[in-house]
């Protein structure tokens, strides 16, 4: 998967002046999340629906904060 046009965007549950960050970006049928901290590590990928399912679930189980 070519990932040099990803557009990378910090989490809005990510701590803005913290080290625990996490970024996504939304490619073609996937949804790719990395680390902050360490970009040169990689990347892991979820489809999309799959990664929409997990944000809603925790939305859902956090009270929607």
């Amino acid at each position: 998967m070519d990932m040099t046009t990803a557009q990378w965007r910090k989490s809005s549950y990510s701590n803005p002046d913290g080290p625990q960050c996490v970024e996504v970006a939304d490619l073609p049928g996937v949804t790719a999340v990395r680390d902050t901290q360490n970009r040169g590590l990689g990347h892991l990928t979820y489809p999309s629906a799959e990664w929409s399912g997990l944000v809603a679930a925790l939305k859902a189980s956090s009270g929607n904060r």
